[in-house]
């Protein structure tokens, strides 16, 4: 399975989209940006070889060799597949040459459930002033509608990397949008963000309407939290038909579903259009989970009913007021959607956030309840929805490591990488548990060109395969194992950087095989060193904020962990998922996750014990 981690339009079918040519401070580099490279094909090559070559026994890694000479050679299949690929990219209609494969065949076209497979989740801090449901959904509410309107105005100020600016084009699918299910291929819909004021609040199963404008003027905060413990008195104690269940359905079977849904009345069309139109939804929780663990579940998939898991936006709140937000990853990647969660948790935090008047208007509408009518068919594929979901969600398994012994700022002490460091903890870790390096994806952004999305960093290399043989030699010496662990620093560093400006190795393969005519194919695409070299064993991605408590997606194979870290100040926080039955190479994990957390903590400690013997020794010169 591709992974697509954090992370345009293959399918993508606006009604009425935001104007992204309207100038506005958000955009105002946007046509300025440069397009994504297509690399050298020699270049990708031999970065290709050094990749795979840790992976791979002598015999087999001569194999790959010999076809990547085949491949490169004058006048062969990789030269053609090159100048198609260049001829693509310089085509003055195509803004990114891997935007509309990539979105297809990573997403659209990807036909397992969104929730687990390609869905992500925040779990926030806990909010000392908001501990009822209704008064934390009404204050995140008012922070969100204050995020959206930047993004309507285009005022919101463009995020930067190293002084660089970054493609602001992803916000467009932010508020108001839909991934819509369809056969072969999703597509997204975009509604217009100032036309559709209403969000949409779930309780017990059941949607109810909330339009943030009454009378002109938008809702205050105190007005919300009335609206939401409406909605929460109005569902009552009695579970409403889980509609929501339905998009947690394999594509297709949620493409006929929803067709069924339609064909039982012809109001549920209409009901459906209100869901997919709204700003966002707010998820009304009946649940109370109190450890990390409980709550990083919840906010990963909930109980499957009370969700819709279509919309990019879904902010979580549960009976005990904690919170959290899921996201549909289609057309977003992470990143943009950390900003709005940051803006949301750190304005409520500091009392930046508009609250609006106190007084409540007396002539505030009642929310509306969206009343699906179901027939036989409709209901049996809900219970069918429900029951798959079940199943699905009981063979897997998560696990937080909130780790309290350093972090971003002693590293720095250490003279290295925060990511970096991080990355070489996580390799440590695998190789306690396995004995063995696996391919490792780790995300690198390239959001410095138009419509950039991500690469691949492969954060196995030959230095990182030297490190861990070493940290675990009971006969190096501490000067060994650092210099071994500087070495991979260095390269990993390096790789990274490739990526962020387009000069990775998956992408650029990915586009080079997607130029294959039907009736061509390349040895080097069918060699198994190519599919398992992007096997990734380990799917890891860095978001990081002091706001957060918890942030996930699964595994992106069955014999792997998904691992999320997040790099505080002085913290470290790992979240890790995989199959609750893992089995790997033959060997069975009944505990698999948490294995994996144990070695995570033994490989953090052991990291730290070894680089303060650096630190000491210069403190005493």
């Amino acid at each position: 399975m591709t992974s697509r981690r954090m992370a345009t339009a293959a399918q993508v079918q606006p009604k009425t989209p935001v104007d992204t040519n309207a100038p506005g401070p958000m955009l105002r580099f946007q046509n300025n940006l440069p397009k994504l490279p297509v690399p050298a094909l020699q270049g990708t090559l031999q970065k290709y070889l050094k990749s795979v070559r840790p992976l791979l026994s002598d015999e087999d890694y001569k194999k790959t060799e010999q076809l990547v000479k085949d491949f490169e050679a004058p006048g062969g299949i990789g030269q053609k597949l090159q100048e198609r690929l260049v001829a693509h990219a310089n085509n003055p209609e195509v803004v990114n040459w891997l935007e509309d494969w990539w979105l297809d065949q990573a997403y659209m076209g990807y036909r397992d459930p969104v929730v687990i497979y390609v869905s992500y989740f925040f779990y926030y801090k806990d909010d000392k002033l908001r501990k009822l449901p209704a008064t934390r959904a009404a204050a995140m509410t008012t922070a969100a509608l204050e995020f959206k309107q930047q993004i309507v105005n285009q005022t919101l100020e463009p995020e930067y990397a190293k002084g660089e600016p970054m493609c602001m084009d992803s916000y467009k699918y932010m508020f108001n949008n839909c991934r819509m299910p369809k056969k072969p291929s999703d597509y997204e819909a975009i509604y217009d963000p100032s036309k559709h004021s209403h969000i949409i609040a779930m309780r017990k199963n059941k949607f109810y309407v909330i339009d943030t404008i009454h009378d002109g003027q938008q809702l205050s905060t105190s007005e919300l939290e009335q609206q939401f413990q409406r909605v929460i008195d109005l569902a009552g104690e009695e579970k409403g038909s889980a509609i929501g269940a339905l998009t947690a359905e394999n594509r297709d079977i949620w493409t006929d579903s929803r067709e069924l849904l339609l064909a039982a009345h012809p109001n549920n069309k209409n009901a459906l259009n209100q869901i997919e139109s709204s700003s966002f939804v707010v998820c009304l929780d009946d649940s109370t989970p109190v450890t990390r663990d409980e709550a990083v579940r919840e906010c990963w998939h909930g109980d499957g009913r009370n969700r819709f898991y279509d919309k990019p936006l879904q902010f979580i709140v549960f009976d005990n007021g904690k919170a959290g937000f899921m996201g549909e990853h289609s057309c977003m990647d992470g990143t943009a959607t950390c900003r709005l969660n940051e803006y949301v948790c750190e304005g409520l935090k500091n009392n930046t956030v508009n609250h609006g008047p106190e007084k409540i208007r007396n002539n505030l509408p009642q929310p509306t309840e969206l009343k699906f009518h179901l027939d036989n068919k409709s209901e049996k594929a809900i219970q069918s929805a429900e029951s798959n979901f079940d199943s699905l969600i009981a063979k897997n398994e998560m696990t937080v490591l909130a780790y309290q012994g350093y972090g971003k700022n002693l590293i720095k002490k250490f003279k290295s990488s925060p990511d970096g460091f991080t990355q070489m903890i996580i390799q440590l870790a695998y190789y306690k548990m396995f004995g063995v390096s696996r391919p490792t994806y780790e995300s690198a952004q390239t959001r410095k060109y138009q419509r950039g999305r991500t690469e691949t960093a492969r954060s196995v290399t030959t230095e990182s395969v030297a490190f861990v043989k070493t940290m675990e030699d009971p006969y190096a010496t501490n000067e060994e194992k650092i210099a071994s662990f500087r070495k991979a620093l260095k390269a990993q560093g390096a790789y990274m950087a490739d990526c962020v400006n387009g000069h990775g190795v998956d992408r650029h393969l990915f586009g080079l095989k997607n130029s294959l005519k039907s009736n061509e194919d390349a040895s080097l695409f069918k060699d198994p060193a190519y599919a398992y070299s992007s096997h990734w064993y380990l799917s890891t991605s860095q978001l990081s904020s002091e706001n957060f408590d918890g942030y996930g997606w699964g595994p992106v194979v069955s014999d792997g962990f998904g691992c999320a870290y997040m790099i505080k100040n002085n913290a470290l926080q790992f979240n890790i998922a995989s199959l609750k039955d893992l089995e790997v190479h033959g060997k069975k994990f009944i505990n698999g996750t948490h294995h994996f957390k144990q070695a995570l903590e033994d490989a953090a400690n052991d990291l730290r014990d070894l680089m303060e013997t650096e630190l000491n020794a210069d403190a005493k010169l």
